[in-house]
């Protein structure tokens, strides 16, 4: 049965607008200012909330399920959630998996997290869609006492994500090495024991997914922080460069990031693949431009076309910006596209094993509709080895 919420609010969401959403508060007590996005997703939630890629942001889940399966730390893509808040049509019911080791308004609590329910998903959501990822302020207060005045000044004040490199804040602050694969059963998580490929990962903000995709392709990965050089990559002599996932706005975090993609494809004849951050500050070192979008792609729903083979794959995506496909110089053709909007998924150089994709393959949606993407990493660092 769903749960329904009642009693007096606990919590409160304004938007920059005035618009003002009374619901039930859970997880942590507090307030919060970010930028409002949507995610369809049917399941995840306890991903999403930990995917760096959402710094600065506060999730509203169009699926009213949210909570029913608990939480287990297995499923954390950080040490910590990362998403700023969420808002859910019906606050959390006691989960009912048997992986679960904690409630979700529990695991919020202790991480910080508020939580929102009660909400009219479908009004807000429709708001977003209108106003473009609207900036908004959330309050959890057990007394149910708001300063709305303070709560709309504090979304209008926000500045937003445009211009903020959130990269080096999600990043790690050293090197460290990965061997852990996915998740298999009966074993759980498994060593990578044989690796054949040494890889530098660069951490805008990666998700432990996507490093564990990487490993159970074969790979020894090193991982370095979102600043790292093209002397710091090159140095551990790789056989390949990963770009990862992160948050805020590719032109920020170029500042720093295209000298040392732009120096490695220079020196190096190395393969190099990218997701998601990662594929825009590929595309922007290969000389192409981003834009904002109006309010982002958020979802495990997503079906993208691969230009090439025809195929469409089910993918997972997280991304409020864009590579402007009109700005792709000679030489990068455009590999995949967004059959929502058209928008941009997919880049490679045609003459090297260089690409990327907007999307997320390790999320597995399909669910395996985009694993060949980390098998194409791994054949093309094969063949480079002769």
């Amino acid at each position: 049965m769903p749960h329904s919420d009642s009693g007096k609010p606990t919590a409160c969401l304004a938007l920059a607008d005035g618009t003002v959403f009374y619901g039930q508060g859970f997880g942590a007590r507090g307030r919060i200012v970010a930028e409002l996005c949507f995610n369809t997703a049917m399941t995840g939630y306890q991903e999403i909330m930990t995917d760096p890629s959402y710094a600065g942001q506060a999730v509203t889940f169009t699926f009213p399920h949210v909570g029913n399966t608990g939480t287990t730390d297995e499923d954390d893509e950080a040490a910590d959630p990362v998403a700023a808040a969420m808002i859910v049509k019906w606050s959390p019911t006691e989960p009912s998996n048997w992986r679960a080791t904690e409630t979700l308004s529990d695991w919020l609590a202790k991480r910080g997290r508020i939580g929102m329910g009660g909400i009219d998903t479908r009004r807000l959501t429709r708001a977003i869609r209108q106003q473009g990822a609207p900036h908004v302020a959330i309050a959890h207060n057990p007394d149910g006492e708001f300063d709305i005045e303070a709560l709309v000044a504090q979304a209008r004040a926000f500045e937003g994500l445009v211009g903020l490199d959130l990269a080096k804040e999600v990043s790690c602050v050293q090197s460290y090495r990965w061997d852990e694969m996915r998740w298999a059963w009966p074993d759980g998580f498994k060593r990578q024991e044989s690796p054949r490929h040494k890889v530098v990962a660069i951490d805008y903000g990666a998700k432990r997914n996507i490093l564990r995709s990487l490993a159970s392709s074969g790979c020894e990965v090193t991982v370095l922080p979102a600043t790292a050089t093209a002397d710091d990559i090159l140095a551990l002599e790789p056989d390949g460069l990963f770009l990862s996932n992160g948050p805020g706005d590719p032109a920020a975090t170029g500042v720093y990031a295209v000298p040392a993609i732009k120096a490695v494809l220079e020196r190096s004849e190395i393969p190099v693949f990218g997701i998601c951050l990662g594929h825009q500050m590929l595309a922007r070192a290969l000389g192409a431009q981003t834009v904002k979008m109006n309010h982002g792609h958020h979802g495990a729903n997503h079906p993208v076309k691969d230009r090439e083979t025809g195929k469409v794959e089910i993918t997972s995506m997280n991304h409020g910006f864009t590579v402007d496909s009109q700005s792709l110089p000679e030489g990068v053709l455009e590999t995949h596209v967004s059959l929502f909007d058209g928008s941009n998924c997919g880049i490679r150089m045609a003459d090297r094993p260089v690409f990327s994709v907007q999307y997320h393959p390790e999320a597995s949606p399909g669910p395996q509709d985009s694993y060949y993407l980390f098998e194409r990493f791994a054949e093309a660092m094969e063949a480079r080895r002769g």
